[in-house]
């Protein structure tokens, strides 16, 4: 008893030739470095639309598995008081397709406002392609953010 005519069989070997490799591989993670490199971001706007921020992360390799060197500056502009420039290293790390950054402050480059308090910058974010991250600004404040690759590519 046939099940299958000829022209079925290699229609059948043909759909598993082109997609075969592509569905093996897709219950696997994203190669790890498609988010080393540089990225710009920024977020929409917080506190009743008076503040956004932007800024910039390089992530960079480490030697665990799923981390990931991390530094960002992050400008923040508020109506309210202005400008604040903020120097943070970071630790990054990846489970699957979501990236966690937890940041620690090392400079305040610039602060309009006396004796502001600024409270580290952290991120949740989900990797969209090699070109963009999206997630939240998880801080003093939560907001949607939005990550971008650099011009410079991966390094």
């Amino acid at each position: 008893m046939r099940i299958f005519g000829g022209r079925t069989l290699a229609a059948l070997a043909l759909a598993w030739t082109i997609a075969g490799p592509a569905l093996a591989n897709s219950g696997k993670d994203k190669d790890p470095s498609d988010v080393l490199g540089s990225w710009s971001f920024q977020t929409s706007p917080y506190r009743s639309g008076q503040c956004v921020m932007s800024g910039t992360m390089r992530l960079s390799p480490h030697p665990d598995e799923g981390r990931y060197g991390c530094e960002l500056t992050a400008v923040e502009m508020c109506s309210m008081w202005g400008r604040s420039v903020v120097r943070q290293s970071c630790e990054a790390r990846r489970f699957g397709d979501q990236v966690s950054i937890r940041s620690t402050i090392e400079e305040m480059l610039e602060s309009k406002l006396e004796g502001l308090v600024y409270v580290p910058d952290n991120f949740t974010l989900t990797i969209q392609s090699q070109e963009r991250m999206f997630g939240a600004l998880v801080s003093a404040v939560t907001a949607p953010v939005e990550f971008r690759r650099a011009n410079d590519g991966i390094s």
